[in-house]
């Protein structure tokens, strides 16, 4: 017990000085050509959520710190089971996961002809002045679109597929969901080699810049993680959410901005759309291939992402352990 006790006290203090690490420098960071109210007020909204985020740690850190726990004691058989996911997936095909591959890449070339040889699409003007190429721009929104995509729909139905694992009782079921985060993983890296092969081939070569790839690719694992923790637990129970949830991606293509530029609208509609954490992963990725800016200097959506990634891991551990003992008589 006095292990436990010592065990809470180091989590929740570390996790309060993380986040008055944080709240300091919102507090302190400022920046002259935003306007000043807005900033207050931003200020103000973080620091509140965070504070708030401190004592739902405290008062629910038992609940919250198993999930991370039993990822990390299970990461050799994660990294197992996450390869031969991948691998049964395309077992019988003579081009394997190949497949896996194809659709993406013509669903690219789709867009392509239809927005920028059909309707004569642009992408945007980049900080040289000159227009950047609507493939490469599209390109550098769809790849971590198709992440997402995949890897929140196998998260998903995680449970509904490895029902019989989930039965076992001796099997620790909360690494099912990310095993099948990690076997999109195996995918997006070979979108992230074809992005940079199209870049290059427009001029735009790797820079110190590109390296930021690793941290947005880490940012949007976390995110889809976190929302999968939550979304495979209630799909146990409301079967129906797997096609809300493909209904939504659908809407959220659109919604989100891979095949049009945030930057060329200001109006209240625009900004409501900025609140979804996936701006910032795509607007990133786009950043990292030709806009040649570091993630830090989006100091406000960065601070937004990851409020809310916390925030929403937090709430879909406490989902998932709430539910996991009824998920075998479920299923």
């Amino acid at each position: 017990m006095g292990n436990r006790k010592i065990s809470k006290k180091f989590g929740v203090g570390l996790f309060c000085l993380v986040a008055l690490v944080m709240a300091v420098i919102i507090v302190v960071h400022h920046n002259p050509l935003a306007d000043a109210h807005e900033e207050k007020i931003k200020k103000m909204v973080s620091c509140a959520v965070i504070l708030a985020s401190c004592g739902v740690f405290w008062k629910l850190y038992d609940k919250i710190v198993v999930l991370p726990a039993e990822l990390y004691q299970s990461r050799r058989l994660i990294w197992k089971l996450a390869k031969n996911d991948f691998k049964k997936r395309y077992a019988g095909s003579y081009m394997g996961a190949v497949w896996a591959m194809v659709q993406p890449v013509v669903t690219v070339v789709m867009y392509w002809i239809i927005f920028e040889k059909v309707f004569g699409g642009q992408g945007p003007r980049g900080d040289n002045g000159v227009t950047v190429p609507f493939v490469l721009f599209l390109t550098a929104g769809l790849v971590p679109w198709f992440y997402f995509n995949e890897a929140l729909t196998n998260g998903t139905n995680a449970l509904l597929e490895y029902n019989y694992l989930v039965k076992k009782v001796v099997f620790k079921i909360s690494v099912l969901p990310i095993i099948k985060v990690i076997a999109a993983t195996f995918i997006h890296v070979f979108f992230v080699l074809i992005l940079l092969l199209v870049a290059c081939g427009y001029g735009y070569y790797p820079s110190v810049y590109t390296l930021q790839i690793f941290y947005y690719s880490a940012c949007l694992f976390v995110f889809v993680l976190a929302l999968s923790y939550t979304t495979c637990a209630l799909v146990v129970f409301f079967k129906d959410l797997s096609q809300i949830i493909n209904i939504a991606l659908q809407i959220g293509m659109w919604v989100t901005p891979i095949m049009w530029n945030v930057d060329e609208f200001d109006n209240a509609f625009v900004v409501l759309l900025k609140l979804n954490p996936l701006v910032y992963i795509v607007s990133g990725y786009r950043s990292a291939i030709y806009e040649h800016t570091w993630f830090w200097q989006d100091f406000y959506s960065t601070m937004y992402f990851w409020i809310v990634t916390v925030v929403l891991f937090g709430a879909g551990a406490l989902v998932f352990k709430k539910l996991k003992v009824h998920f075998a008589d479920v299923l």
